[in-house]
């Protein structure tokens, strides 16, 4: 099967059909080429999105990742930026083992498929200039043969006529003979050029035209043979990063499989256990007998004989309580305890309840945390350093991190002590070297670092010993079930988190304990006085009505709008503001909150 002895006629044919060959292949390296860009532009979008999705440093999406389901979506961010470095790889061996290898076959196959056919060309013109020599060489002696005849007519004619001279006659002769004789030359030239025609013609078909055209069939089946191995190339390109691919989606599936809810339910509890103990048993009142609600012994409680609260600090202090209410169904506020000495059916002795209500008051206001951390539980101020504003859970967390931030700097500062050391030893061997005395200075300033650090580690250790000495051992909860202060084990005072630490209780009114109060909160208003009010960042709807017996409270009404001025810092409690005076936190799933996105401070929940 060969196109020279086959397809001897389809010239014009075989120069289409090897241009669409071209085409093809063309066309071909095309597709892969965009092929490529596609690749390309996925595995960008998937870095974008890989990189979309990262946490932030420094950020609270970068403290979320200790989940261990946050960290099986960070692993599979991971290997989504490594599934999109294989698809980059696709698209550099496409490019460079089929789209350049193609391009430069192409070109080869242009120059190659030009020379063919300019060959065939060539071929056939010279063919066609010996057709037209054949064609001249016969009408000559075609010409010629006719004139010789004519001539040979005038000769017998004027041979045959007696009027005729016989000059005339050999004349005519003489001319008759000259047309035989270029006849017959004629004759010759148009026999040696049918014979040279015929051979070339021989040469043309069987030798010319089949070499020319076996040349370009084999150039057409090395295009075809290039095509497909390049296809196969294409599916090799895939296949080779299948497996890393592969590995890929096997990391996501092993991430996945890492994915622990009990660990994660452990997590939640370090990050919001408060250290708390829950509140006790309400004790229950008798309104069956004729007598006045007293005070319990173990309990510092606000009679409300009308419902309505009457003791504030002026709307000023705003110490929070423990977090002790349900998000789902805000519980009743704790009715104050009956008092143990009450007498049925008997009169009440004023002296009675006046005696623990002092006693108990008294401890109340010593153990009162200082002014300036009032102020920032109040103004929304900078944390404390020894992170009192914390429940105590979530502050010896806090301080055992930051011991152990400043073991890690001492050790660090120890490490550089140890080498300047050295080095010092070094230049005292080898004057050379160095001056030994030019590290002085900075020995000494080191020195100085590590002293400090170790007071810094000190100071901390002593509020970690403070925090873990107060908080509550599991053999305390059954003397811990009643849920109220004891302030006779108590110190003094030194931090915001004594009130945070447990509940504040209710109090029974008394005149002389209310005239206290406002004297004491008159003297916190002072502090505050020459300070800013914090600006609101949204409003809040009561959905239940709460009476803020407790210090730092304050009371709402169901359906009534106030304003927002801190959020829910975790613990439970927003603090809302009603007019000037008039502001206080309030247990976050009592009230309906509507932030204000423009507000500063405000933080968008999704």
């Amino acid at each position: 099967m060969s196109w020279g002895t086959e397809l001897w006629d389809q010239f014009d044919n075989l120069e289409k059909h090897t241009q669409w060959g071209i085409d093809v292949l063309e066309k071909y390296i095309k597709f892969v080429k965009e092929r490529t860009e596609i690749e390309l532009s996925y595995a960008k979008q998937l870095r974008n999105l890989s990189k979309k999705y990262q946490p932030k440093k420094n950020s609270k999406e970068e403290e979320e990742y200790k989940y261990t389901s946050c960290k099986a979506f960070l692993s599979t961010l991971n290997e989504m930026n490594d599934y999109a470095g294989q698809h980059e790889v696709i698209s550099e061996n496409m490019t460079s083992q089929i789209t350049v290898d193609l391009a430069r076959f192409v070109q080869e196959l242009k120059q190659e498929r030009k020379s063919n056919f300019h060959d065939g060309r060539k071929a056939q013109q010279h063919m066609e200039t010996c057709w037209k020599q054949l064609e001249s060489s016969k009408r000559r002696f075609e010409r010629d043969c006719k004139e010789a005849d004519r001539a040979q007519q005038y000769f017998e004619k004027m041979d045959a006529d007696i009027n005729v001279t016989k000059a005339d006659v050999e004349k005519a002769r003489q001319q008759a003979q000259i047309r035989h004789q270029m006849a017959e030359d004629s004759k010759a030239d148009y026999s040696s050029s049918l014979q040279k025609f015929n051979q070339e013609q021989h040469e043309y078909y069987h030798t010319h035209i089949p070499s020319i055209f076996q040349k370009i069939q084999e150039m057409e089946e090395r295009r075809i043979v290039r095509i497909g191995e390049s296809m196969k190339t294409y599916a090799e390109v895939d296949r080779q990063v299948i497996p890393i691919i592969g590995k890929c989606l096997d990391g996501i599936v092993k991430a996945a499989e890492a994915i622990n809810q009990k660990s994660d339910s452990q997590l939640v509890i370090e990050a919001y256990k408060s250290g708390f103990e829950p509140p006790g048993d309400i004790e229950f009142e008798d309104y069956t007998q004729p007598m006045k609600r007293t005070v319990s012994d173990n309990s510092l409680s606000n009679s409300r004989g009308d419902g309505k609260p009457e003791l504030k600090f002026g709307g000023k202090s705003k110490g929070k309580l423990w977090p002790f209410i349900k998000k789902n169904k805000p519980p009743p506020p704790p009715p104050a305890s009956a008092s143990p000495s009450a007498v049925p059916n008997g009169p009440q002795s004023p002296k009675q309840q006046k005696e623990p209500l002092s006693h108990r008051f008294n401890e109340f206001m010593i153990s009162k945390p200082k002014i300036h951390c009032f102020r920032s539980l109040k103004r929304g101020g900078a944390t404390p350093e020894d992170f009192s504003n914390l429940p105590p859970e979530q502050r010896r967390k806090k301080l055992q991190q930051k011991v152990d931030e400043l073991n890690k700097e001492i050790q660090k500062e120890m490490d550089q002590r140890d080498a300047i050391t050295k080095m010092k030893d070094v230049y005292l061997k080898n004057p050379q070297m160095g001056d030994p005395a030019s590290l002085d200075h900075k020995l000494t300033e080191v020195s100085q670092n590590i002293e400090k650090l170790r007071l810094e580690a000190q100071k901390f250790e002593a509020w970690l010993a403070e925090v873990e000495g107060r908080l509550p051992a599991r053999g305390e909860q059954a003397r811990r079930q009643s849920g109220m202060y004891d302030g006779q084990g108590a110190p003094t005072a030194n931090s915001c988190a004594q009130d945070r630490e447990s509940p504040d209780g209710s109090y029974t009114e008394e005149r002389s304990q209310e005239n206290e109060v406002k004297v004491l909160a008159t003297d916190f208003d002072d502090e505050f006085d020459d300070e800013e009010p914090l600006p609101a960042i949204g409003t809040c709807k009561a959905l239940y009505t709460f009476e803020g017996q407790n210090e730092g409270t304050i009371s709402v009404i169901e359906g009534e709008i106030l304003y927002v001025i801190e959020e829910d810092k975790g613990d439970g409690w927003t603090r809302i503001r009603r007019n000037e005076d008039e502001e206080g936190y309030v247990p976050t799933s009592y009230v309906e909150v509507y932030l204000d996105k423009n507000a500063k401070g405000a933080k968008t929940y999704i």
